[in-house]
């Protein structure tokens, strides 16, 4: 098996972050969002009129019907600081749901309604974008500005979303692999319920259970919706207090995972983690609210992709090895319920902590599977 070689290639990493927008620009930006939003259901509506009248229809055949005979005739979509590559990006974004439907990753594309995950995509025609500091100048839009500074760095693109009330900005831009010195060649990382990670060198991540813990407010909160008129100005701003509930518990979920997953990636050079079948585990209703704080899937995306940016390696075991019922010191198999949290070996007598032991068998597993290794730093 070939060993971990390092070459010099770019990466692509993303920020995103808030904007600090003045009433007229967050009016805006939701004209952008809505006119993205029509765009997409426009194109999805005509697609499958023309699918049922026996066409193939694809999003580029859309995106030049919609160009040439329906866009001249909307004139409110060519209003002054209106961006006219959102209707661009939206056939896009129609064309990769549809293909993913088609690919079996994705159920059939919805509408998508007003107020409900409200974005948009903008470039410059090609032209790069500059960024760096804490304002930028967006195409058509001019100059808006963030809490916090960007990088000094060009972009292609970027995309503005509405979460809660507040509008945020998506950039992906280029960078180069950060080679840290790794202080273990090799690492397993269990991932549980009680607790966020557990790695085979001893070192636990705690789950901060933040869906768990919001639980009560969040019924609380939804109780009082259900008591008020639905479309009234109360109604909307208890609305907006669950939103910013969701996104408190949200952003408590993904600073656990990226620091857990930083920490990881930086100091370990060939990461094991277990092949989880995610979504099939959510469908188990009496693990769902526990499997969702555990943040399984976004775990596994982020050190896919900052092993790679570290440069390091991961190695996924199989999700049918036994990691919890195998022995780490003897090798011996036995069954162990869900409930025992300390594994002890009937042939050994070796007693470890359940998620430890499993952790230790992934890296057992990860060794087998690379045992050539080239570690720089």
């Amino acid at each position: 098996m070939a060993c971990h070689s390092s070459l010099k290639f770019v990466l692509l990493t993303a920020i995103k972050t808030k904007l600090k927008l003045t009433s007229s620009q967050k009016m805006l930006m939701s004209k952008h969002a809505g006119i993205s939003r029509f765009t997409y259901n426009w194109g999805l509506a005509t697609w499958k009129a023309l699918y049922q009248s026996g066409y193939q229809p694809n999003h580029l055949m859309l995106k030049k019907f919609f160009n040439n005979e329906v866009k001249p005739v909307l004139t409110w979509i060519k209003e002054q600081g209106i961006c006219q590559k959102i209707t661009e990006f939206a056939f896009e974004n129609l064309g990769k749901a549809f293909k993913n439907f088609f690919e079996n990753r994705a159920d059939y594309p919805k509408l998508k309604i007003k107020g409900r995950n409200d974005s948009f995509t903008i470039n410059a025609s090609g032209r790069p974008i500059n960024l760096g500091g804490k304002r930028i100048k967006l195409p058509t839009i001019g100059w808006v500005s963030t809490y916090e500074s960007l990088p000094h760095t060009t972009t292609t693109k970027l995309t503005i979303s509405r979460t809660a009330g507040d509008w945020y900005i998506s950039i992906a831009y280029e960078i180069e692999p950060e080679i840290t010195k790794k202080e273990h060649d090799y690492v397993g990382v269990d991932l549980g319920i009680k607790t966020l990670a557990t790695l085979s060198t001893g070192v636990i991540f705690v789950n901060p259970k933040a869906l768990k813990k919001a639980t009560k407010k969040l019924t609380r909160l939804q109780r009082q919706l259900a008591r008020k008129v639905r479309g009234s100005n109360r109604y909307k701003k208890q609305k907006l207090r669950i939103s910013k509930l969701h996104r408190r518990i949200t952003n408590i979920r993904k600073d656990a995972t990226h620091k857990a997953t930083t920490f990881i990636c930086k100091n370990h050079a060939v990461v094991a983690l277990e092949d989880l079948n995610t979504s099939g585990m959510l469908k188990n209703h009496k693990l769902a609210l526990s499997l969702s704080d555990a943040n399984f899937y976004e775990f596994r995306r982020q050190v896919e992709y900052k092993v790679v940016r570290y440069g390091g390696t991961v190695v996924f075991v199989d999700r049918f090895y036994p990691s919890s019922k195998t022995c780490s010191n003897c090798g011996a198999i036995q069954e162990i319920s869900l409930s025992e949290r300390v594994y002890v070996c009937q042939k050994c007598q070796h007693t470890a902590d359940r998620d430890l032991n499993a952790s230790q068998n992934l890296e057992k597993y990860a060794r087998q599977a690379l045992p050539c290794l080239d570690v720089e730093g």
